[in-house]
């Protein structure tokens, strides 16, 4: 299967980055290479460094930038600084992350992403590593539904972890619909009719089986660090717990004198280190919800360094 996934609010991201042909850029998650493309195309002189996990996507990323000034590299964003010392780069004038999982990864069964096809329960994007089918298996009771609670803002999380303990006794649950059922089994009637009710579970094995919310929060402060002064970090987020991450070091980066409201002048000499480029997230056009629904849950923060 091809890997290809459609790049999302595309010319928004490339406006927030601000492409200077001689600049250096970094995509963080090339996945299918849609954004990394748009990015190369717009250099001369400058160089881009694509990142990702996920060996299918740096296969598919390396054929579609051939011909560019683009370095492919197999790894994750929250170690960037690093990689990106061996080839002597030490800033750089944009970063890019769109987090989540590809198109490819979910309609690719044989991944164990998507609870809508039969798989092996995997979700691993390194494609190495604790799977999810492990996860379900070897936590306890009260792992699950921290997982599920914690990254899926599952309410029934109690239940589906009881569940799930009580039917991995009878045997080791190993399949993306046999796992969707289990929960399914656990939701009131109304709320199976409103979607599949798998969904939030999915998601949270998914975070817990790669550790995102973990490289997220370090993958940022790489990335900003990164930065040259007047470089932005643009970043496309597609839930709720990504958006409010997101949104919090943005914060921190933006943010200035950190002394009690009462003192009368500021002894911390602290210095706001970035400012918002976009006041305010940008959501998907109604023309792009049309053409990819996937993008309806879509938010693209961007921050400038100062």
């Amino acid at each position: 299967m091809e890997f290809s996934h459609k790049p999302v609010m595309l010319c928004e991201t490339i406006e927030a980055l601000g492409i200077r042909p001689d600049g250096i850029y970094v995509d963080g998650t090339v996945g299918g290479a849609g954004h990394s493309l748009e990015i190369a195309k717009r250099l001369s002189a400058g160089r881009l460094f694509a990142f990702d996990r996920d060996p299918d996507a740096i296969a598919a990323a390396a054929e579609r930038l051939k011909g560019y000034n683009a370095t492919i590299i197999n790894g994750n964003f929250d170690t960037m600084r690093e990689a990106l010392k061996a080839y002597g780069v030490f800033s750089v004038d944009g970063v890019l992350l769109d987090l989540g999982v590809s198109s490819y990864q979910l309609d690719n069964a044989s991944r164990g992403f998507s609870y809508r096809q039969d798989a092996p329960l995997d979700m691993r994007m390194e494609k190495a590593g604790v799977s999810a089918a492990d996860i379900v298996n070897s936590y306890s009771k009260e792992e699950l539904i921290r997982v599920f609670r914690e990254y899926g803002e599952e309410r029934f999380a109690e239940k589906i972890a009881n569940r799930i303990t009580e039917k991995r006794q009878e045997r080791r649950i190993t399949g993306t619909v046999e796992l969707a059922q289990i929960i399914a089994s656990c939701m009131p009637a109304a709320l199976r009719r409103d979607g599949n009710p798998a969904r939030r579970c999915f998601q949270a094995l998914r975070i817990e089986v790669n550790g995102e919310l973990k490289s997220l929060d370090k993958g940022l402060d790489e990335a900003f660090e990164l930065l040259k002064p007047g470089g932005v970090l643009a970043v496309i987020t597609f839930h709720s717990l990504e958006d409010r991450a997101v949104k919090q070091k943005f914060k921190e980066f933006c943010t200035g004198c950190t002394c009690p409201p009462d003192f009368p002048v500021c002894v911390c000499g602290k210095k706001p280190a970035g400012e918002l480029a976009l006041k305010k997230p940008v959501t998907a056009s109604e023309r792009e919800l049309e053409e990819n629904q996937r993008s309806r849950s879509a938010k693209l923060r961007a921050v400038r360094k100062i």
